[in-house]
Formats: structure tokens, C-alpha cells, sequence
């Protein structure tokens, strides 16, 4: 018997080399409220989604990005309008590396965050 699970993507992992730097750009970009979980080996910042059960999740942790952005690229949601997570990505120390592109489901930008990660922040299309 095969399996097809709701979400492909299940969890991400965003290595960073200062966690309270990098705390503060996410949560400043995406507006998240990020706890610090010290229960593993290692200690990491969580993403608390609203919706807990969706089985997605994200988290921060003490590693060592590509640093030039050519690691995988994560798309976020965050909130308000594309042009305002723009700005804050730059208010927060991060990077933005494209205009904003359309797409039949909304719209995205790519960035880098302060370790130089690549990241995508994405506004989905409003009905």
C-alpha cells in the first residue's frame, strides 16, 4: 500500500550562526512568534503556526548556512502585504534579491536572511 501524505515538505531546518539575530529578522519579517525549544541536542527557535496540526513546520537552528544563497530556498508566509514583508526584510538586516512575481496562486519575492540563506516570502491570492 502506498502512501501520499497532505504535505510533502513536513519540516524545514534554516542553520544559523547567531539564533537571537536571526529570532529577531524572522520574527520582525513574518510577524511569527518563535519559541526557543532546548529539549534536543541542540537548542532551536520554532515557528508556532497557527494551525499546529497541519503537520508543517519550521525551525532555526545553530549550523552553517551556504552563506551566499545557494542553499535550498524556503517559501514563508508572512504577514501583510508582499511590498511591507519587503521592506522589513531590509529594515531587519536581510536582503531582497528579486522584484515581486506573479503566479497563478499569488505573489513572491526571494531574499536572503542575515546568514545569507535564501528564502522566499510568498502572498497568496485573495478571493
Amino acid at each position: 500500500m502506498s502512501y501520499l501524505p497532505e504535505h510533502f515538505l513536513i519540516w524545514g531546518e534554516l542553520p544559523v550562526t547567531d539564533m537571537n539575530r536571526s529570532v529577531a529578522f524572522y520574527s520582525k519579517v513574518t510577524g511569527a512568534e518563535l519559541t526557543i525549544d532546548t529539549s534536543g541536542p541542540n537548542p532551536m527557535a520554532v515557528f508556532k503556526p497557527a494551525a499546529a496540526e497541519t503537520g508543517v513546520a519550521l525551525h532555526l537552528y545553530p549550523g552553517t548556512p551556504a552563506g551566499d544563497g545557494s542553499g535550498p530556498t524556503l517559501h514563508l508566509a508572512a504577514e501583510g502585504a508582499l511590498e511591507e514583508t519587503m521592506s522589513r526584510v531590509t529594515q531587519a538586516g536581510g536582503e531582497v534579491i528579486s522584484p515581486a512575481i506573479t503566479i497563478p496562486a499569488g505573489r513572491f519575492f526571494y531574499a536572503k536572511d542575515p546568514d545569507g540563506n535564501s528564502v522566499g516570502f510568498f502572498e497568496t491570492t485573495t478571493a
